[in-house]
């Protein structure tokens, strides 16, 4: 019986692909990661075109084990639009490479897959079928947001997209103020950039005064920032934010 290959997780610059002003990618990514995601030549990914761009800054510092046209690369199945229950898509055709000896690399647009990212099913899966699974170093904006925060890092929970309508969102901000009183547990949240003033808006407005706020935006580009402050700070001393640029929101009461 021939051994299989491994999933790898292969994390991915925050910069969002090959841009004429997208960093080195030597500043975010470690040597073994470049070097291991340059000798794969079967892929599952997010989005093809962010993970060729990807593949191209990967290529310039250590050479790909193929040409990236020549690369095996699919894309994982989208979710279904709608509320209504969809069953759930049969993953193991798309791990079929690693049943035949072959690493496959798990690519999503920024960060670490399957971390508030697509992947995790396909990680399951490859566990159902006793595929090893490795995860390599690289950038989570969360855990990066998290560290500069100041808060509790012992204790903390992401809690993805709060709800679009402003009453459930605000519904939604108390609750998780109270659970964080509870627990003295930090909450992490994210939000599509151009809804970043919005979200911003509804938590400097339904939080408590003294519960703490953090704010990091653009991490690990040139001009990212990130403020830790108090609400009541942050009402007298508002700071916007862009609608392009991503941002991870946490907060301890």
């Amino acid at each position: 019986m021939a051994m299989k290959g491994r999933l790898l997780l292969v994390p991915c610059p925050l910069d969002f692909g090959g841009t004429d002003t997208a960093s080195d990618i030597r500043q975010t990514l470690p040597q073994g990661a470049l070097e291991a995601a340059a000798g794969l030549q079967h892929w599952v990914v997010e989005n093809a075109r962010t993970a060729r761009a990807v593949l191209k800054r990967v290529g310039a510092v250590a050479p790909l084990a193929a040409p990236l046209q020549q690369l095996h690369m699919v894309e994982l199945p989208r979710p279904p639009k709608g509320r209504q229950a969809q069953p759930a898509p049969d993953l193991r055709p798309l791990l079929q490479p690693a049943l035949q000896g072959h690493d496959i690399g798990l690519m999503s647009e920024a960060g670490m897959p399957a971390v508030a990212d697509p992947g995790a099913a396909l990680v399951a899966t490859a566990h159902a079928l006793d595929i090893p699974v490795r995860p390599l170093s690289g950038p989570s904006a969360l855990l990066l947001a998290l560290a500069a925060s100041g808060l509790n890092g012992q204790s903390f929970a992401f809690n993805g997209y709060l709800p679009v309508d402003a009453a459930e969102r605000a519904t939604r901000i108390r609750e998780l103020e109270a659970l964080s009183r509870r627990a003295a547990q930090a909450q992490l949240l994210i939000e599509t950039p151009y809804r970043n003033e919005p979200m911003l808006s509804a938590l400097v407005t339904t939080l408590q005064p003294s519960t703490r706020l953090s704010v990091s935006c653009g991490l690990t580009l040139q001009a990212e920032w990130t403020r830790s402050d108090t609400v009541a700070r942050w009402r007298a001393q508002p700071r916007p934010l862009p609608n392009d640029v991503p941002t991870v929101f946490v907060f301890q009461a």
